[in-house]
């Protein structure tokens, strides 16, 4: 979600079935323990584990301001049991420009939240698992995602999801070894229906991580993050518009939609 992004694999789903049987799992014996799990059932349990909007405010990188709260539930809402919504609506006055660059117009008001918990890689956790199952707008001009994002600096980063207006996902990290982005970049049948994204970070040196990407159960990809390890991550589900993902966007009311969140850790 931070910048645009080079040097990506195209991969197809015709081309998932190798990758998978020579994907070793990292850490397959160790024991897990959850950090969050659920979450959606109600009010009360997501605010519990989530706070509204960006940790940082509002505004970020496309042409949509969040717009959620305790008491403000008309873009960040409950639509049933279990399912988070959050609802991206074209608004037609002046609000400005955005905060964040590149300062782009707004043109939507939408909503985003982070949760509490943040990812931590350690010698004490040295592997973690997020995630969740989503339906994403893959409209031109929408630009969902799920991600990983340095609490106290940037990078690091890890982004899970990321539609940018059409029907590609993309996994993302930044930085590897060279200082860049790892990208891979996988069509995905239907976005708008329920799949699963996923991501397995293991720590492999003092410094570094691994991470392997999933989508619906099948191992896509693996990047190495660089200076990874000690740098707390903020956990972030968002709706943002235009930007990367083009313009103009959608004049209709645009969904994305998530359910069964979970993020887990080894002790050791």
């Amino acid at each position: 979600m931070k910048h645009s992004r080079r040097g990506f694999l195209i991969a197809s789903g015709a081309g998932l079935a190798g990758a998978v049987l020579g994907a070793a799992p990292p850490a397959g014996a160790a024991t897990w323990e959850t950090v969050v799990n659920g979450t959606f059932a109600s009010y009360a349990t997501l605010e519990a584990a989530w706070n509204y909007r960006y940790p940082w405010g509002s505004d970020h990188n496309g042409s949509a301001r969040m717009y959620a709260s305790a008491t403000d539930h008309n873009h960040v809402f409950l639509e049933s049991a279990g399912v988070l919504a959050i609802r991206a609506a074209r608004i037609n006055w002046d609000e400005g420009t955005s905060s964040a660059d590149p300062h782009l117009p707004i043109r939507y008001h939408s909503g985003a939240v982070h949760a509490k918990q943040q990812v931590l890689v350690t010698d004490q956790f040295p592997n973690w698992e997020v995630k969740g199952e989503f339906q994403a707008p893959a409209a031109r001009g929408a630009w969902p995602a799920f991600w990983l994002t340095g609490a106290t600096s940037w990078p690091p980063e890890s982004d899970i999801l990321e539609f940018k207006g059409d029907a590609r996902n993309w996994f993302n990290t930044f930085k590897n070894a060279s200082g860049a982005w790892s990208n891979t970049v996988v069509g995905v049948s239907s976005p708008g229906s329920w799949h699963g994204y996923r991501a397995w970070i293991t720590k492999v040196n003092a410094s570094d991580v691994d991470i392997h990407y999933y989508l619906d159960g099948n191992w896509v990809g693996q990047h190495r993050g660089a200076n990874f390890v000690n740098k707390p991550m903020w956990i972030i589900i968002n709706l943002q518009m235009e930007g990367a993902s083009g313009s103009p966007g959608p004049t209709a009311d645009t969904l994305y939609r998530a359910r069964n969140l979970y993020v887990g850790r080894t002790r050791a």
